[in-house]
């Protein structure tokens, strides 16, 4: 695999906020948004999630999560297309081609997600494989299917027109403008085939002459296979869903610790979603996020030092001011960008303590992770940090004065390396 992505991606994703039911109208305000006010700092995908080949989920909402052998649109070689309700310039056999064409415009990128496997749907109606005889029935395994989503059946890898079949989507997508694919059911290897449909995906995507980002789900990822997921794909989930719970992001340290030896440029183990801003109005009531504000810093500092991929989770034009201030701080992207090193070097039952390098600068981040204000741990660091810039409050920290760091709260120090 082509070692081409030398950052971890910032982008959107649709999934926290609009669930299944997001629109071609939704995509596009977020686009808008992206473009006119994040993009300078690094944000640049547009990221369709689950279901948008679909339409009914409005009726069955309240039954299902996902539709049990729902209508799909579908071609003739077995290939999901968007629902054209939610996607109207999807029309006429044009799929996401004039989405991806117009987000493209602003100066962004595009993505979608799709799940493992090829459509129950082929394989009931047996469908053509593109470039092969054979059907969909003869490659789909009915004994391979996703425990929380009944769209897909799992691929025999082995089966004439398998690897066709995966050929023939990403070449689809690739026509559409597609620059970054989450695939589903897939990276915590829950079916026997996962590992031979990631090697698959991979192949059609080094095949397709399209630089396109490869991102699994859902995790927690196998730290045994961090090699197997280095020659595969570009990012994987070391969490199932991450939601604004602070024992989810307390647990998110013990996952960055154990992952930190085997983030490289061009493979990210990822920790998911960043729940900040509005929510989950597809999943039946808009909310805020339950995150406080530090509890916020703490979350985008340790993604950021680990070097995750950054998704946000919100409706963007729905953002205020406090996020929008979250989401454009030049300190904290310019570390997740340039940093070549990091790790934990300090925990007990207050504070973690992180430390990174890039080739001209040196950073601290100290968390405290405890229910209380308390006094930065400034005797566990270097002196050399004495004038630091603590990158949230843009100000230069004195060792010497300490510094009172909030419950649930961080301060990341940055220092020029002599």
């Amino acid at each position: 695999m082509e070692k081409w992505l030398n950052k971890s991606p910032m982008g959107w994703n649709s999934f926290d906020y609009y669930n299944t039911s997001v629109t071609e109208a939704d995509v596009k305000a977020n686009a808008d948004y992206m473009a006119k006010h994040l993009k300078g700092f690094g944000w640049e995908y547009i990221v369709v999630d689950i279901a948008w080949y679909y339409s009914e989920e409005g009726e069955e909402r309240d039954n299902f999560a996902y539709i049990p052998f729902a209508k799909v649109e579908i071609d003739e070689y077995s290939r999901l297309y968007p629902d054209p309700k939610k996607f109207p310039s999807s029309k006429g056999g044009k799929g996401f081609g004039p989405l991806a064409e117009y987000v493209h415009s602003l100066g962004l990128k595009f993505g979608i997600h799709i799940m493992r496997g090829i459509p129950r749907r082929s394989a009931y109606l047996r469908t053509k494989i593109k470039g092969t005889k054979v059907t969909a029935n003869r490659v789909a395994n009915p004994n391979s299917v996703c425990f929380w989503n009944p769209d897909m059946y799992g691929v025999k890898p082995q089966a004439e027109g398998a690897q066709e079949y995966y050929d023939s989507i990403i070449e689809l997508y690739a026509s559409w403008g597609v620059d970054f694919i989450k695939c589903d059911d897939i990276c915590r290897m829950d079916a026997p085939s996962s590992k031979d449909e990631i090697r698959m995906l991979r192949k059609a995507i080094d095949k397709c002459g399209r630089k396109i980002v490869l991102s699994l789900s859902p995790g927690p990822a196998i730290l045994d296979e961090q090699e197997f997921y280095h020659e595969n794909a570009n990012m994987w989930r070391i969490t199932d869903d991450f939601w604004d719970r602070w024992e989810l992001l307390r647990d998110m340290f013990d996952r960055c610790k154990k992952w930190q030896p085997y983030v490289k440029e061009g493979g990210y183990p990822d920790c998911d979603m960043l729940p900040v801003g509005k929510l989950s109005k597809g999943f039946g009531t808009e909310r805020d996020t339950n995150f406080t504000m530090d509890e916020q810093k703490t979350m985008m500092s340790l993604w950021c030092i680990f070097r995750s991929p950054l998704m946000i989770g919100a409706e963007l034009p729905k953002l205020d001011a406090a996020t929008m201030e979250l989401l454009t701080n030049e300190q904290l992207f310019r570390m997740k960008n340039e940093i070549t090193t990091s790790q934990e070097i300090y925990r007990d039952e207050d504070f973690i303590i992180w430390e990174a390098e890039s080739y001209n600068k040196k950073y601290a981040a100290i968390f405290n992770i405890s229910k209380e204000e308390k006094k930065a741990p400034f005797d566990k660091i270097s002196k050399d940090y004495d004038g630091a810039l603590e990158i949230w409050s843009l100000k230069a920290v004195k060792l010497e004065e300490g510094f009172d760091i909030p419950s649930h709260g961080v301060i990341v120090l940055s220092k020029d390396i002599d």
